[in-house]
Order: structure tokens, then C-alpha cells, then sequence
């Protein structure tokens, strides 16, 4: 017996060689590349943004040019002890404000929570000891970086987002005339997108369950605060839905909203839905603004769309898309106080809102105290001047004493509901009427039966004693 045949392969066609799928040897080059790049060479090397091009032999210099290539190397650590060194050795050195910012972005190029945290931590202080420098636009710029790498989509957290926001609202205002304030500006109108999306997201909850008050104070926040987004229309249409379904005392908010969309928005796909509603209301329909006009038409032509594999992995991750947001105009740079809903009952204290500020102040003179008004009784904290009810110095606001408040005022209107009832509860309702009337009808019909009312000559009264008739039930 030969050799071959003893153990079975005797011949080469018992073993045909087996295809390589080219799919597969992709993904096996790349997973090795990744693992590659996860060890730092040779594919982390990345060049020092912030070199120093003087040229010299002196040893603060010779320190610092070797923790730059750690840095590009990705020995973070090693570079960092290497800077703390020339900073604590040469504590006068030219190069001293250079080796701390080389700290900052050592953390910032380490990333994770703690790298970044700890970077930001070293720009604030670097913008702090040397607001001068040209690097110190740069790393405000990179503050605001920090907070967005780390924005999250917006039914999440939003902490970062409205880190992100004022931070790079800070380069605008303190850096204005730097390189940095426009890629800083569009990171912001990248950052009010996600922030408007979330309180868009809160008011259209609140409109499919029915609250439409709290619906059109969240649209009614969104769309002033954030001009620039990008489902402003949107918000636009859903807020004059509020207010049509709330009655027809809010139908100027209505027409006040539907006006907006056709003027400010006209390539909107709710300008002919609300020209419709406003030749319903009998309102004039304002012409649209050319500069919203070849605005949103510049939107529309430079808006970036995720690819196949952006579509089909955006849902596993929780960075947000802003490929939507806006690629030009002025984003807003201060905040607006939120719109009180209109189921809050104004007061009857001039309409206050609810909503007040405490201004406090220091008083040279005590006879301010005993002579001035007292500010406790002012319009804004809900009493009208001073009141005839309660007696001694501390004087109670009318009706807070037990006693009715005084009549012949305006009715006031009840103001609309965030809960609404269901329909079965107005079915209830409906059957709980439908018997009061019943028991009513019963009651009275054997009130009849019981017994007529005689007539009372004039003059004369109903004897005291005489019971009255008793309803039976």
C-alpha cells in the first residue's frame, strides 16, 4: 500500500484549493488596520498644530521640541511629564505660555471624557493667563469643540448641547475678528438645530395628546428663539393648529402664525394650506420677503444628506444629524424667556403673566421704609394698592382674609385646559346630565301631583307653621 492512499491522499484532487472571497479580505484588512491605528504606530502620528519655527539649541527649547514629539507620536503622558519639567525647571522661559497650551492639547488629542474635561480645564486657564495671544481664540474655539464632539441626539441629554452653545457663542463675542469665528458660528447653528429639533419634539408631543396650550408655548418658544431652523415652518403650522382647535378667541394668534409661514418662509409646503386658512378668516395675505426667499433657496440647494450607510447606522448611533442645519444667516446669541402658556390664568392685577423679577437695592435712610410704598403691595406681585380689608400694619391683600373679594369687575374667562377629556369621560358625563334631568323631571311632576299652590290675598302672610311642601324623590 502506498503511502499516499495509507492516510487518504493518495492524489491532488482529493484537495481543491478553495476561492478567496475578495469581501472577505477586505474586512480582514481593515479590522487589521483599525487594530493598527488603536496602537499608535505608525498611524497616529499626526504633526503638531501650534510648532515653534525658531531654531535653537537652548534647553527649555530642546525640552520642549521633544514633548511635541510625543505628543505627535501619541505618548501623551510622557509628554506631559516632559512639559510639567521645562515649566517647573525654566519657570522664566520664552516658552512658557507654548508649553502649557502643548498641555491642553495633549488632553484634547487623548479624548474620552476624562482627556477632555481635563483639556478644557487648560484652555480656560491658558485663555485666562494669556487673553493676548493668538491662541487663545483657538482654544476657546476648541472648548466649544470639546461640548460638541460630544452633543447627543435630541430626545437625550441635552446638557452638552447647551454647553456647546455657549461656549461657542463665547469665541463670537470675545474672539470676533479671529479665523476661528466662523467655523465657531456654524458649529453653533449646528448645536441651536439639535436644541430646537428637542423642544420642537416636546411641543408635538404635547399636541398629539391633546395639551394644546403647552403645544403652542412650545412652538411659540421655538420658532422665536430659533429663526434659523430648519422646521420652523413646521412648527409654524402646528402652533396655528393649536390655537384653531383652542377656540376662536385665539384666532390672531392663528392668523399671526399663518402669516409668518407665507412671508417668511415661501418655499414652505404649507404656504398654499395657509393662504386656504387665512382667506377663511377673512385676513389679508402678505407677500412673501425676497431675502427669506433666496435664503431658504440657498438652504434648500446646500443641505447634506447622510448617505446609505449614514441612513442605516444613524439609528444605532447617538450623535444627531445637522446636515439639516442652516449654512448661513446670524444664529441667535441670547436667550429668550420661555412663552407663558395661555392656560395659566393671568391675575387680575393689571395681566401680570405670573412671572416676575426681584429687584433689590441698599436704602441710605430708614424713613424710605416708614414713608415710601411698600414694594409688596405693588402691581407686579399681584395687589392692586392698598386694601381696606385686615386692620394694622401688616395689611392682608383683598380676599385673603376670609372674605369674599369685591364684585363688579369684568367676568373672568376661563382660559383653556391641558387636559382635555376623553371621550368616554364625556360620555359620562352625557348619562350623569341625562339622569339629573330625570330626577329633576320625576321630583317636580310629583310635586304637582301632591298638591296646587293657593293663591295669597294681599295683605295677608303665610302662616309660620304652616310646612312647606316636600318634594318626594
Amino acid at each position: 500500500m502506498k503511502f499516499g492512499r495509507k492516510f487518504g491522499f493518495e492524489g491532488t484532487k482529493r484537495f481543491k484549493m478553495q476561492r478567496r472571497h475578495p469581501f472577505f479580505v477586505v474586512l480582514a484588512s481593515t479590522l487589521a488596520v483599525l487594530l493598527l491605528c488603536g496602537f499608535g504606530f505608525p498611524f497616529r502620528r499626526k504633526k503638531y498644530e501650534n510648532p515653534i519655527t525658531k531654531d535653537t539649541l537652548q534647553p527649555d527649547k530642546v525640552i520642549y521640541d521633544r514633548a511635541i514629539k510625543n505628543i505627535e507620536k501619541g505618548n501623551y503622558e510622557v509628554a506631559r511629564l516632559t512639559l510639567n519639567t521645562m515649566i517647573n525647571t525654566y519657570d522664566t522661559s520664552e516658552f512658557l505660555a507654548k508649553a502649557k497650551l502643548a498641555i491642553a492639547d495633549s488632553w484634547y488629542r487623548e479624548g474620552g471624557s476624562r482627556g477632555l474635561s481635563q483639556a478644557e480645564a487648560e484652555y480656560k486657564d491658558f485663555i485666562l493667563f494669556y487673553p493676548n495671544m493668538e491662541e487663545s481664540a483657538e482654544s476657546q474655539y476648541k472648548v466649544c469643540s470639546i461640548h460638541y464632539k460630544q452633543l447627543e441626539k435630541a430626545d437625550r441629554d441635552s446638557t452638552q448641547a447647551i454647553r456647546a452653545e455657549d461656549e461657542c457663542r463665547q469665541v463670537l463675542v470675545q474672539f470676533p475678528n479671529s479665523k476661528f469665528s466662523k467655523p465657531a458660528e456654524q458649529l453653533l447653528r449646528n448645536t441651536q438645530e439639535v436644541l430646537a429639533s428637542k423642544e420642537y419634539g416636546t411641543g408635538f408631543f404635547y399636541h398629539l395628546k391633546g395639551s394644546f396650550p403647552a403645544a403652542a408655548s412650545r412652538f411659540e418658544y421655538v420658532t422665536a428663539q430659533y429663526p434659523l431652523f430648519s422646521g420652523s415652518d413646521e412648527a409654524l403650522w402646528q402652533l396655528a393648529d393649536a390655537y384653531q382647535k383652542m377656540g376662536d378667541r385665539f384666532e390672531n394668534q392663528e392668523a399671526s402664525a399663518l402669516s409668518r409661514i407665507v412671508k417668511d418662509y415661501p418655499l414652505s409646503a404649507h404656504v398654499d394650506g395657509a393662504k386656504d386658512r387665512l382667506t377663511a378668516l377673512k385676513r389679508a395675505i402678505p407677500q412673501a420677503d425676497p431675502a427669506a426667499y433666496a435664503r431658504m433657496k440657498y438652504e434648500l440647494e446646500n443641505q447634506t444628506r447622510p448617505g446609505f450607510m449614514g441612513r442605516t447606522l444613524g439609528v444605532f448611533s447617538g450623535k444627531p444629524d445637522t446636515g439639516l442645519a442652516a449654512k448661513m444667516g446670524a444664529p441667535a446669541m441670547a436667550g429668550i424667556r420661555p412663552v407663558v402658556p395661555v392656560s395659566v390664568p393671568v391675575t387680575a392685577a393689571g395681566g401680570a403673566s405670573g412671572i416676575s423679577d426681584v429687584v433689590g437695592g441698599v436704602v441710605g435712610d430708614t424713613k424710605e421704609l416708614d414713608t415710601a410704598k411698600d414694594a409688596r403691595l405693588s402691581s407686579q406681585n399681584g395687589v392692586v394698592g392698598q386694601s381696606a380689608q385686615g386692620t394694622g400694619e401688616n395689611k392682608a391683600s383683598l380676599g385673603s382674609n376670609g372674605e369674599s373679594a369685591a364684585k363688579g369687575g369684568a367676568e373672568q374667562i376661563v382660559p383653556p385646559t391641558n387636559h382635555p377629556a376623553t371621550k368616554q369621560q364625556i360620555k359620562e358625563y352625557e348619562q350623569q346630565q341625562k339622569k339629573a334631568a330625570a330626577r329633576a323631571a320625576s321630583a317636580a311632576k310629583a310635586a304637582a301631583k301632591k298638591g296646587v299652590k293657593t293663591a295669597v290675598p294681599a295683605g295677608t302672610s303665610t302662616p309660620a307653621s304652616t310646612p312647606a311642601a316636600k318634594p318626594q324623590q
